[in-house]
């Protein structure tokens, strides 16, 4: 199965993912704004560069507030990467694959797609955020639970967790890039009880706290998190973690279909070359760059894909 139903299947994942990526940064930005004293502007200036969100946020003319900066992620169809028009691009490439799902995986998008619009046909007031931002992950995860417990494990299977995989990392490091370099603290912060309500934000952002909380205990260390949230193999949604989901998934398709793409070969090298290590050596490259080195690599990884897969054939 290459061609355009392997391209339906992969971004029908990838949308979803997005879609529950962007709501968790959206609360994310939300949480860290309110431990700092004054305007958090600023802060949802850097939110939205740190989604790939701000140049085409600026093109709108619009001024940067929290408000603003919320909505244009959330529901703008102006931002194709905004939660709803995510949703809605999974379900019209479901509706395209829609005799390679299982009656439940359809029902699950369309259900998603259907609440989706429903909590953001108008704007999300700060007091209903939380709750808008948890009833769009349920419906995603609803999603992800039936494609486990239906889906037959071939092909149209390995697509769809690809999708899912490279969403998940490149977000995965975008929301560690909140932290370390477009909201990293002032010295005076560093170790301060507003410090640990941030480390703690960002461990929720991603479902980490109780995996991070029985791992490391209560006491949140840098280096532990960062070692966490890129290198821990057993924490599903560290880099670690999802760069090697995606790698087993194309040697899967590998088997199936007797090739050796060049998209294994570069799997391969990211988790060969960087995610192998030890987070001392991340930290001496300088941990910025590194996130921007994998992110990198992660987008050439899924264009290289949809080459050896022929996506729009």
């Amino acid at each position: 199965m290459l061609g355009k139903t392997a391209n339906g299947l992969y971004w029908m994942y990838r949308y979803l993912e997005r879609a529950e990526a962007t709501s968790r940064l959206v609360e994310t930005g939300q949480r860290i704004a309110l431990t700092r004293l004054g305007s958090s502007d600023a802060e949802w200036r850097s939110i939205l560069q740190t989604a790939g969100m701000l140049q085409s946020f600026e093109a709108s003319d619009e001024e940067v507030t929290k408000d603003a900066a919320i909505d244009w992620m959330l529901r703008s169809r102006a931002n194709p990467s905004s939660v709803l028009t995510s949703i809605e691009g999974a379900r019209q490439n479901a509706r395209l694959v829609r005799t390679a799902l299982t009656h439940e995986v359809w029902e699950a998008v369309n259900g998603c797609y259907m609440t989706a619009r429903e909590v953001l046909a108008r704007k999300v007031g700060e007091r209903d955020l939380p709750k808008v931002m948890g009833e769009i992950r349920q419906r995603t995860a609803l999603v992800r639970g039936a494609t486990h417990g239906t889906m037959m494990r071939n092909d149209i299977y390995n697509f769809a967790r690809i999708g899912t995989f490279l969403e998940r990392a490149d977000n995965t490091a975008r929301i560690l890039d909140v932290k370390y370099y477009v909201l990293l603290p002032t010295v005076m912060s560093v170790g301060s009880s507003i410090d640990n309500v941030q480390w703690e934000t960002i461990l929720r952002s991603v479902s980490a706290r109780g995996g991070f909380r029985m791992t490391y205990g209560n006491d949140y260390d840098p280096g532990d998190i960062a070692s966490f949230l890129i290198l821990d193999r057993r924490m599903p949604r560290s880099l670690a973690f999802c760069v090697g989901k995606i790698r087993d998934n194309l040697e899967h398709l590998c088997r199936t279909y007797g090739t050796t793409p060049e998209s294994l070969a570069r799997v391969s090298y990211i988790q060969d070359r960087y995610l192998t290590r030890d987070i001392d050596s991340v930290f001496d490259d300088g941990l910025h760059q590194y996130i921007q080195t994998v992110l990198s690599l992660i987008g050439g990884l899924g264009a290289q894909i949809e080459i050896d897969y022929r996506f729009y054939e």
